[in-house]
């Protein structure tokens, strides 16, 4: 919830009519994207979380671990999460949502791709997950650190790698890399009564969910194969 709320916050600031953001641009959307994954970590691990904020990184975790007993209770968590945090972002800028176009307003809940190939977006999906999961990997591996990095610094490190992918590989797509990032709240802009919305795209939706679970598999078996871990 913490994630998505700065996240699908620093693209509507960016994007909706009369923001004091609007029209920020990539640079600003990708740097807040990575400030807000730091924000997501540091705050689950605080309450006494694991830090698992994209199912894609759990399916991965299970994968390397052979424990799947997380899978099914994390995600569902991750997914309510998701949702909450889509209803807070329409709070937050409920006056602004009159006065802009549809495809901002669902842009602020969900990716959408640049070019529509399925194909092609799918691609671009599975490889930015692959890269994410084999990255977030080697930042607490003992080739980075043999003694362990040190406290507090995962969190800073990992919001600069989702940083760097946005600005590197985000273009195509948005760069959802998390299905409940861009599941949960498409759901909620669906539920929700935004003024003068459009559809949700659904026919596109398979697209950031499919591709990278899938993407987290290969990665996790990458990390494996390459002893990464």
């Amino acid at each position: 919830m913490v994630l998505l709320l700065f996240g699908n916050g620093v693209v509507a600031n960016a994007l909706l009519a009369d923001s004091k953001g609007k029209d920020g641009g990539w640079i600003v959307i990708t740097a807040g994207w990575g400030f807000a994954v730091l924000c997501g970590i540091v705050t689950s691990l605080a309450v006494g979380g694991v830090a698992h904020l994209n199912p894609a990184v759990t399916l991965a975790g299970a994968v390397t671990s052979g424990d799947y007993s997380h899978v099914v209770p994390y995600i569902a968590a991750q997914m309510a999460g998701a949702i909450v945090s889509g209803v807070l972002v329409w709070l937050v800028y409920l006056p602004h949502w009159a006065g802009s176009d549809p495809e901002s307003k669902l842009a602020v809940f969900c990716t959408q791709p640049a070019i529509r190939a399925p194909a092609a977006n799918a691609l671009t999906e599975f490889l930015g997950t692959v890269a994410l999961i084999v990255v977030g990997t080697a930042i607490g591996s003992k080739g980075v650190s043999a003694s362990g990095l040190a406290p507090g610094l995962s969190p800073f490190l990992w919001g600069i790698l989702v940083w760097a992918l946005g600005l590197s590989l985000g273009g195509p797509t948005g760069y959802a890399i998390n299905p409940a990032r861009d599941l949960g709240p498409r759901i909620a802009h669906a539920l929700l009564p935004i003024a003068g919305k459009r559809d949700a795209d659904w026919s596109y939706a398979w697209v950031p969910v499919v591709a990278p679970l899938l993407g987290g598999v290969v990665g996790a078996v990458i990390v494996r194969a390459t002893g990464i871990i």
